[in-house]
């Protein structure tokens, strides 16, 4: 959040890869005229059915109808992160045989191979930038071979490729039969509103279906998957089932989970559809001072901006009214903290939100965690608070390097931010409000990257704070990503966003919601959060920060999130009809710009109900 006027302060990561890296795929061998008994075994190898015996990582690809090499549809496939977008297909061959495989391609970089070959795997490279080139490579099945894997990739970092005409060609082999049925299935990890699941793998499974309760909730490529979007306290009943070509094994045995109770997060008394707003209270800017007793009754939540640390790495955190002589008609404190329980006495939360543009806060020592706690509850004692809002931007969070898991974090300024709002939680008990609003730099960049990165050289931050929301996950409020201030960021859909309409704000929750591998991971899976814990964060005016929406795109944002309509191009992952509300920076901007912001949410869900 910022003290002053817009300013843009996102990141762009760059994957640099150098000329040998890329060099690893071994270069293409002239193919040797196939036989007469060879056949084509490629199924569906023009993508004319679609992705019909094709499976590709984390959905990223599709069957696109331009540009094509011949008939009516090619492959698409975006590289997102650590996944260079491989598609995939298990093609049956006969032993001690020889095959070429070849594929017509185009694009900054993509690679064409095989694998489990039984002798020595191939791959084959090129650049193609808006040109269609052929890509060829040969090799000859082990002993014991019976079925390979032929591929497609790009590389990360690089844009979307092309493939098209991919071909086979070689003794056909048996045929393929219907996998077993997986064994083993068990829990890795249970939340209040997820569970994680893995079974032993499956000799000839191209993927696997997870079903709850019956009904198909995912598909995975390997032996394992996160069902998110569930409910606190409840049991679940999950099997999964291996499939490849010829089709789909019967279901394993049932496992019964039961999400946890939920710590005490939650709605803590928010009305269904919340209007959150930060107050300038301890400063001034272009928006002018307002007084805790003008905010108006729309306001559900209101966030103190800001307490600010002594210094970068203390955690001693203090906060006092904007001075006199920079706000000349700033209330006493003894009428600020009459105002602050007049409000709660009408249902309202105030909050002491921590950090913003400004206040860099860094917990590098459990020192400075304790003065972090001790600071932090003195303030919300001091005026008789609710809970906290972190709001830590720039450099305050960032992922040390070899700290790669979000789920099981290392680094001291993660490790020492949990554990310090663990002990606020526990001293003030389940009515703590808690709520965070990192940027979508700290959140969803880290689909594609977290940290530093397996070869290092990203930036540490990126998506540094999903450690923190998954930590805490159980005693969150609410989750207000800025949706401002930032640059393209890429959706479930493989696609970038791009801040200022309703398809950003659409593409940024539907993320939270559903939940998402961190870095291209599928073995390691950010559950999504339930609806309720979620609000849309948004500038209030076009004065207030970069990525300002209109009140027609913002209402067509919630049309969609919650009932799936007014939707544009992408198409969410579930209907969030219990979605939150909205967050804005700031109530004085709001008041700036004659209420249009909190107006337009009071039409909203008087309508919405």
């Amino acid at each position: 959040m910022e003290r002053t006027g817009p300013t843009v302060r996102f990141s762009r990561l760059l994957a640099v890869c150098s000329a040998g890296l890329l060099a690893a795929g071994a270069l293409a061998v002239s193919a040797p005229t196939a036989g007469a008994a060879d056949v084509d075994l490629a199924r569906n190898g023009g993508f004319e059915a679609g992705l019909d015996g094709w499976t590709c990582a984390n959905s990223s690809g599709a069957a696109v109808s331009t540009p094509t090499r011949s008939g009516t549809s090619a492959l698409r496939a975006t590289p997102a992160g650590s996944d260079h977008a491989k598609c995939s297909q298990s093609i049956t061959v006969k032993p001690n045989s020889s095959y070429t495989l070849s594929a017509w391609v185009q694009g900054s970089y993509v690679y064409l191979g095989a694998s489990g070959t039984g002798t020595t795997d191939v791959s084959t490279w090129t650049q193609s930038p808006g040109a269609w080139k052929q890509l060829t490579t040969t090799f000859k099945t082990g002993p014991s071979t019976t079925s390979v894997s032929v591929y497609t990739h790009g590389w990360y970092g690089t844009p979307a490729y092309y493939a098209d005409d991919l071909t086979l060609v070689g003794p056909g082999g048996d045929p393929v039969v219907i996998p077993a049925v997986p064994a083993g299935l068990k829990t890795t990890a249970i939340t209040s509103s997820s569970v994680a699941l893995s079974w032993n793998a499956v000799s000839g499974a191209g993927a696997y279906h997870v079903y709850r309760g019956g009904t198909k909730v995912a598909t995975a490529t390997g032996p394992s998957a996160t069902v998110t979007g569930l409910t606190a306290s409840t049991a679940y009943s999950f099997q999964v089932t291996a499939a490849n070509a010829a089709g789909e094994s019967a279901k394993s045995a049932a496992l019964t989970a039961t999400t946890t109770a939920g710590g005490g997060g939650g709605d803590t008394k928010l009305p269904p559809r919340a209007l959150v707003g930060y107050l300038h209270s301890s400063f001034a800017n272009g928006s002018g001072y307002t007084r805790m007793a003008d905010v108006p009754d729309s306001w559900d939540v209101i966030n103190l901006a800001f307490g600010e640390p002594t210094s970068v790495t203390s955690g001693d955190i203090r906060f006092a009214l904007c001075p006199v002589a920079e706000c000349p008609n700033v209330e006493s404190e003894a009428d600020f903290k009459a105002a602050i329980k007049a409000k709660q006495a009408a249902g309202k939360k105030v909050l002491i939100s921590i950090g913003g543009q400004n206040g860099q806060v860094q917990l590098n020592s459990t020192a400075a965690r304790d003065a972090f706690v001790t600071s932090v509850s003195k303030i919300i004692d001091t005026y008789g608070l609710n809970g906290l809002d972190i709001d830590f931007e720039g450099h305050s969070l960032s992922l040390n390097t070899g700290d790669t898991d979000f789920r099981n974090p290392t680094s001291p300024v993660i490790v020492n931010l949990i554990s310090a709002v663990k002990s606020l939680k526990a001293k003030y008990g389940p009515d703590f409000v808690l709520t965070m609003a990192p940027e979508t730099f700290f959140v969803q960049l880290g689909y594609q990257f977290y940290g530093s990165g397996p070869w290092g050289g990203q930036d540490p931050r990126a998506g540094a704070y999903l450690p923190v929301i998954h930590a805490l996950r159980d005693d969150l409020t609410l989750l207000h990503v800025q949706d401002y201030n930032s640059g393209p960021i890429m959706g479930l859909d493989n696609q970038y966003h791009t801040m200022g309409g309703a398809d950003f704000h659409i593409a940024m929750t539907d993320m939270l919601l559903a939940g998402f591998p961190v870095a291209g991971d599928t073995t390691k899976v950010f559950p999504g959060l339930r609806p309720d814990q979620v609000a849309i964060g948004l500038p209030a005016s076009t004065q207030a920060g970069n990525g300002h929406t209109t009140p027609a795109e913002v209402n067509k944002a919630l049309n969609c999130l919650t009932k799936k309509t007014d939707c544009g191009s992408y198409q969410t992952r579930g209907t969030w009809s219990d979605l939150r509300g909205l967050m804005t920076w700031s109530i004085n901007w709001d008041r700036f710009n004659n209420w249009e912001f909190s107006k337009n949410f009071e039409n909203w869900r008087k309508a919405a109900g």
